[in-house]
This record gives structure tokens, C-alpha cells and sequence, in this order.
């Protein structure tokens, strides 16, 4: 017995032991990526702070009352609020603005576009663990849920946010780098402001044009780069303190505050914009959780990133109070002569990897806006295949960098960047605050009180600096304002496109009744293949296939209603990514296929799609006629759903062979081909030109011998029809629609949709491009959408 305990109590130090050292692991990881933002605070936050008439106030107590907010505002906001409240309202380990709309969205209906459907729930992810799946339906939620308007400000607040965080990857690169390379004026008296511009714009260049390589290769130095820079800047500053004025540790006090506003008055209060730069990057600890995990991003940001960053802080203004005449240079001013070139070396590193991280973060939540349908639809390269989420968008890439070096070749002052950097960062925090408000009361079930106690505590502190903020709008801060409403009214534009288009399908399915009167033959002659319809409904028929049946004089022997949704979940696993029921009966070929993808899931283009879909609508058909013979299926010419796992095919009775395997084996029953010789020439032709098809797997599906004994002749026959099918060949079939506004609809309606939407659908990626369809395979019918 005693023996028995103490293997259990070392195999339980063995799993803690491993358990301590991954937590670390990602710990240190999350230096590089989360925090390369934050810890480069430091080198303009006095600078900005001081930068207006508080600059006459060379006072103590005006450095004091600095040090003072900046210790405070850094401990309530990142610390309070995003360390130990906002990391919990994490959506199944993922961050960041959309996370929380998503996890919204799942527990109430403010989607535009329905959501907590069947094909939703199902999802083990669709609720977060722990969570009631029964609904409270509160008055705040069935007022909020009744008033389309209420919902569409939502969404647009929403978009503002993320817009916001696009403006971050503009400024955010300008200031740091820019920052950095100024310190060489503290040693190269004679270097003017234009020289410094040049050297940081080469920088930048460089530093988007590296975006397409990924950041894989030189990810291991980030997190090394990053902790160097804040051991070195947490011991200057506490040498300043020692060295300068050891009294600065009184300043931590909340009456400096005080004597600071009474002191300085609106000057002190126009201030706040500068000292609010002490906290961008903060919303980063949500937006990348998904990197790491709640405990390792809180663990690094308590160990090294608070201490380092007060002490930095706390030095700067001990030198300060002793050398008022350094305010524009203080950062660089108060490093010791011995150590100022490898603190400049290692300060322009942090910067570059501070602006990587937060244009990695842009392509991030363009992603996730484009998933949701909220973005035109733009090229995703994937630059890892085994980091995930490393992806790049050449696109949003070079605009961003035009964007960037207008900004920094135009304003080339850190003090007015940071105007507009202050109101971008600002703008985030309160809109995520916002959204808390709401996931404490409708996903947490938390009291109203709690929620408004929240709302009102960081909803003033982060309005008080954003007053601040609007007070420099017209130095800079007009900037980002600009920018994010030229996106946001981008991206609503597409959305309410989007939204327009599925509610006219909606509106305008095809009657069950109409199908049936058509026969098997749906009207039209049937040949060999698999016709794959795409369309955005999860239920029924789209007005579109009438089209195609009266514009197309034939139609595929199989026909597959291929719907790809996108879930408010950020992933969705490969065993529940399938969902496949039946349309009208048997006889009829019809099925239906809903994918579905969660808003930061990768879509790997080497996946061999058709071969996967066969395969899942052969497991339907045998779990279909397994069901009906136990006596719990549903009989229903548009039935239930089933979803199919791969983890559970111990059932298939059927086989895939590869192409080029010559071997034959006996018991096999295989399918004819009908392709012809030019088809199958013009398809080799094809697949020797397109990037990637070769490596694609060539497969056959087959039906053993053995299993004919097994299986019911109407389900072997219905297998045997798909296989022919599949032999046959695959085509996609898409409808290259055409929006328009009715000509009784209001100028604005026809502006958004006539004029807007159609010049970014126009020039965007097409829908077949987007899903990596083979062109050689592809039939679009055209068709006018009047909404």
C-alpha cells in the first residue's frame, strides 16, 4: 500500500513538474509576441507627456504628479482590469475585440445574420464549458435583441474597435522605430530630424518587406530581445533612483495626483494623452491570448513586465527632477554613457519587434473580419505549417506600409504620432470595456450591478484620457479617426452586401413541392458526376438552382448542396467539421453538406476536399440506413442533419485506393469511368500546370465484395451511383451573382449597394479563388440579385 503511494505521489510531482515548466516555457514565449509593444512605452511616454505647456512646470511636484498617474493608470488598467477581469472572458482560449462578439453572439441573438442555429450548437465548443445552455431571457436581453438598430450599432462599434486595431499596425511601427533611431541625436549632435526620418523609413521598408518570409525563422529571438530590453531599462531605472533622488518612491501616493491638477490645472489635464502612451499595447494580453494561456501571459506580465516597467518609469522622473532641461530627449538622456550604445542597439530591436507583433496583430483581425464576413475577401497566405495563425496578406501588408511611411514622413515628430497613437489605443480599451459590460451580464449571468460597477469604474478613467485625446485632434490625432472610419464604413458596406444577398435567399427558397413535381430527373437529362451547388443556406433550397436548372440542359447524376459557414467559435475540430443530410428522396441524388469553419481557423488548400466529402456522404448513407432499421430514424425529404466524425469510420465498408496503385485485389467490386480521353487530357494538362495539385492524392473509391452480402440493396446501389459519380468527375457550381437595389429604394441603399458593394466585389478575390476551386472544374450562372 505504502508503495502504491509513493509511485502515485512521484507520477503526481512528475505531471505538476511538467505542468510548471510549459507554463513557463509560455511565459517566456509571450515576452516576443505580447508585450514588445508595452515594454517600448518608456521611450516617448514623458516625452509626449511633457511635450505642451507643461513643459513650463519644472517643478517637483509636476514630475511627481506624472510618475504618479503613469504608476496608477498602469496598475489599474493593465494590471486590475486586463490581468485579472478581462483574460477571463476569454472565448475557448482566444482574445481580442471579435472574441468577444462572437462569445455575445452564442449566448444571445446580435447577429444580423442568424445565429444559434442546429447546425451551431451542435458544436461541443459552441458553449464554453461550465456554462448553462439554457437561456435567461432578461429585458435588457429581449430589448437588445428585438431592435435590429441596437444590434447594427453593436456590430458597427465593434468594427470601429478592430478598425482601431488596423491603426495600431500603421503607428505603432512609426513611433517606435522613429523613437529609437532619435536616440542618436543624444550622441550625433549634428544629425538633423530629416536624417533620422530617412534612417527609420528604411527601417520600416525593410520591415514590411520581410513580412512574406513569416517570422518563424526569427520568432526564437523575440522573447530573448524583449527580456534583455527590460532587465536593462528595469536596473537603469533603478539606478536613476539611487543616483537622482531617492524620494521619487513618495510619488506612488494618490495625493501627488492631486497636487499635480491643482498645480497644473488644464495643462495637467491636456497632459493625460502623453501619459496614456504608458499603456498601448495593454489590449494585447487579450487580443493575443491565443498564442499562450491566461496563467503564462499573467505570470510574465506580474514576474518582470510590472516591476521593470514602474522602476523604468520611477527613474526617469528621479532624473527628471534633477535635469528638467532634458525633457524632450529624457529616456535617452538618463541612460548612463557607459551603456548608452548597447541600450540603443537593444532598443531598436524591441522596437522591430514590437512593430512585427502588432502587424502580425493586424493581419489577425483582418482574418478574423473577413471569416465573419465583415471584410472584402483578400489573399491569406499561411507562412508557417506548424505555427498556428502565422499567416500574412500581401494586400493589407503594402498598405499598411504606404500608410506608415506617409505618417512618419509626414508629421517625423514622435509627439504628434503619439497624439494619434493615444486616441487609437484609448478608443480599444473602452470599446472592450464596453463589450465586458455585456459578457458579464448575458455569458457570466453576473448581476446588472456588477456589469455597470465595472462600466462605470475603467468607463471614466478611460473617458478622462480620451477627453484628453480629442483635445489633440487637430495635432495628429485626426489620424487615426480618419483612417478607422474609412475602414469601418469598408467594412460594413461588405456586410450589409452580404446580409442583403442571404436574405433574399432566404426569402426566396425553393419550395420542397416545386422539387418533387420536377421527378428524379429534376426535369432536365442527369449524366454521370457530382454536381456541387454552393450556397450560403444551412436549410432548404436556393432561389438560384432554379436558375441553373432552367439555363442548364443537364445535370449531374449527383447533386451536393455545398454550404460553408462560418461559426462564431474561433476553431472548429475536423471531427465535427462536417455536417451532411439528405434533400427529397433517395431516388432524387440530392444531399446537402454544410462545412464549417471557426473565425480563426486555418483552411489548408492541400486538403483533398472532394475525396473527403464522398467519403462523408457514404458514412451518411450507411448511418442513415443503420437508423431506419433500428427504428430511430427520421423520415424527411429535407431531413436532420448528421454529423459525420472521422474519428468514428470503424464502420465504412468501403475502400479508397489510390489512382497510380496498380495492384489489383480479388473481392473488389470497382466503378466504371466515364470521363472522356478529352477530358481527362485537358484535366492532366491542368494539374500539371497548378501549384500544389501534384502532390494532391489520387484516389478511387471502391465497394469490397464482402460488403455486398452486408449492405442493402438500395443503400449498395446508392453507394455504387456515388462512386460512378465520383469516378465521373467533380464539378463546382457557383451562381456569379449580381447585386442591385430596387429602383423604389432610397439614394443611400443604392449608393451602399450599387456603387460601394459593387466596386469591392468587383475588386476583391472572387468566391471561387477564395475556396481554392479548380478553375477546370468550375461552372458559374450568372444572376441579378434585386434587394
Amino acid at each position: 500500500m505504502d508503495r502504491e503511494i509513493g509511485v502515485y505521489a512521484a507520477e503526481h510531482r512528475v505531471h505538476w513538474s511538467n505542468h510548471y515548466r510549459n507554463l513557463l516555457l509560455l511565459a517566456y514565449q509571450s515576452f516576443g509576441v505580447v508585450y514588445g509593444d508595452l515594454s517600448t512605452s518608456p521611450l516617448y511616454v514623458f516625452r509626449s507627456a511633457f511635450s505642451g505647456n507643461l513643459r513650463h512646470y519644472e517643478e517637483e511636484d509636476a514630475i511627481f504628479g506624472v510618475f504618479s498617474l503613469t504608476f496608477w493608470t498602469f496598475t489599474l488598467v493593465p494590471l486590475l482590469k486586463y490581468v485579472f477581469i478581462v483574460l477571463s472572458a476569454a472565448d475557448n482560449g482566444e482574445g481580442g475585440t471579435f472574441a468577444l462578439y462572437s462569445l455575445l453572439c452564442r449566448h444571445a441573438k446580435f447577429s444580423l445574420l442568424p445565429n444559434q442555429q442546429a447546425a451551431d450548437e451542435e458544436l461541443s465548443t459552441y458553449y464554453e464549458p461550465g456554462t448553462s445552455r439554457i437561456a435567461v431571457y432578461s429585458p435588457l436581453r429581449r430589448f437588445l435583441e428585438k431592435h435590429k438598430l441596437l444590434r447594427t450599432v453593436l456590430l458597427i462599434v465593434v468594427l470601429f474597435g478592430a478598425c482601431m486595431v488596423i491603426g495600431d499596425g500603421v503607428l505603432t511601427p512609426a513611433i517606435s522605430v522613429l523613437s529609437s533611431i532619435s536616440g542618436l541625436q543624444v550622441r550625433a549632435q549634428k544629425l538633423h530630424d530629416g536624417e533620422v526620418v530617412i534612417i527609420a523609413c528604411v527601417v520600416l521598408v525593410g520591415l514590411f518587406a520581410l513580412q512574406h518570409c513569416g517570422t518563424q525563422k526569427v520568432a526564437f529571438l523575440f522573447a530573448p530581445v524583449v527580456i534583455i530590453w527590460l532587465l536593462s531599462i528595469g536596473v537603469i531605472g533603478l539606478y536613476n533612483v539611487i543616483h537622482w533622488n531617492r524620494r521619487i518612491y513618495h510619488a506612488i501616493s494618490p495625493y501627488y495626483i492631486y497636487k499635480f491638477f491643482k498645480y497644473t490645472g488644464k495643462d495637467g489635464w491636456i497632459s493625460l494623452g502623453g501619459i496614456l502612451l504608458s499603456i498601448t499595447g495593454a489590449e494585447a494580453m487579450f487580443a493575443d491570448l491565443g498564442h499562450f494561456n491566461k496563467a503564462s501571459i499573467r505570470i510574465a506580465f506580474v514576474g518582470l513586465i510590472y516591476p521593470c516597467l514602474v522602476l523604468q518609469y520611477m527613474g526617469q522622473a528621479a532624473f527628471l527632477s534633477k535635469n528638467s532641461s532634458e525633457f524632450p530627449i529624457s529616456f535617452y538622456a538618463s541612460i548612463p554613457e557607459p551603456v548608452f550604445w548597447p541600450v540603443f542597439v537593444v532598443a531598436t530591436l524591441a522596437t522591430i519587434v514590437a512593430s512585427q507583433a502588432v502587424i502580425s496583430a493586424t493581419f489577425s483581425i483582418v482574418m478574423q473580419c473577413h471569416a465573419l464576413g465583415c471584410f472584402p475577401r483578400v489573399k491569406i497566405v499561411h507562412t508557417s505549417k506548424w505555427i498556428r495563425g502565422q499567416i500574412y496578406i500581401p494586400e493589407i501588408n503594402w498598405i499598411l506600409m504606404i500608410l506608415c511611411l506617409a505618417v512618419t514622413i509626414g508629421f517625423h515628430d514622435t509627439t504628434l504620432i503619439g497624439n494619434a497613437y493615444g486616441i487609437a489605443c484609448i478608443t480599444v480599451m473602452f470599446v472592450t470595456t464596453c463589450l465586458m459590460a455585456l459578457v458579464i451580464v448575458f455569458v457570466w449571468k453576473r448581476n446588472i450591478v456588477f456589469a455597470l460597477s465595472f462600466l462605470i469604474f475603467f468607463g471614466l478613467i478611460e473617458c478622462l484620457y480620451l477627453s484628453s485625446s480629442v483635445m489633440k485632434v487637430p495635432q495628429g490625432g485626426w489620424v487615426p479617426i480618419v483612417l478607422s472610419l474609412i475602414f469601418t464604413i469598408i467594412m460594413y458596406t461588405w456586410h450589409y452586401g452580404i446580409r442583403r444577398k442571404y436574405e433574399f435567399d432566404l426569402q426566396n427558397k425553393v419550395s420542397m413541392k416545386w422539387i418533387l413535381t420536377l421527378g428524379p430527373s429534376l426535369g432536365i437529362v442527369r449524366v454521370p458526376g457530382i454536381g456541387l451547388i454552393y450556397t450560403e443556406l444551412v436549410t432548404g433550397v436556393p432561389a438560384i438552382f432554379s436558375h441553373f436548372v432552367t439555363n442548364l440542359p443537364a445535370f449531374h447524376q449527383v447533386l451536393v448542396f455545398v454550404c460553408v459557414k462560418v461559426v462564431h467559435v474561433p476553431f472548429v475540430s475536423a471531427d465535427e467539421r462536417y455536417l451532411i443530410g439528405r434533400i427529397g428522396p433517395k431516388s432524387y441524388r440530392m444531399y446537402r453538406c454544410i462545412i464549417r469553419y471557426g473565425y480563426k481557423d486555418v483552411r489548408k488548400d492541400e486538403e483533398n476536399f472532394e475525396d473527403q466529402l464522398v467519403m462523408s456522404i457514404g458514412e451518411f448513407i450507411q448511418m442513415e440506413a443503420e437508423e431506419a432499421t433500428s427504428g430511430s430514424g427520421e423520415a424527411s425529404f429535407d431531413g436532420r442533419m448528421a454529423m459525420i466524425r472521422s474519428s468514428e469510420r470503424f464502420g465504412t465498408r468501403f475502400v479508397m485506393r489510390d489512382i497510380n496503385d496498380t495492384c489489383t485485389s480479388g473481392g473488389i467490386v470497382s466503378v466504371r469511368s466515364s470521363k472522356s480521353e478529352t477530358l481527362q487530357s485537358l484535366r492532366s494538362i491542368y494539374e500539371k500546370e497548378t501549384p500544389g495539385w501534384s502532390s494532391r492524392r489520387q484516389v478511387r473509391f471502391e465497394l469490397p465484395e464482402a460488403a455486398t452480402f452486408e449492405l442493402d440493396d438500395q443503400v449498395k446501389e446508392e453507394l455504387l451511383a456515388l462512386f460512378e459519380a465520383k469516378d465521373a468527375g467533380v464539378a463546382y457550381v457557383m451562381g456569379h451573382s449580381y447585386i442591385k437595389a430596387r429602383k423604389t429604394s432610397s439614394f443611400l441603399k443604392k449608393f451602399a449597394i450599387d456603387v460601394a458593394f459593387s466596386f469591392l466585389r468587383k475588386n476583391c478575390r472572387g468566391p471561387a479563388v477564395a475556396l481554392n476551386i479548380p478553375h477546370i472544374s468550375l461552372i458559374e450562372v450568372g444572376m441579378i440579385y434585386y434587394v
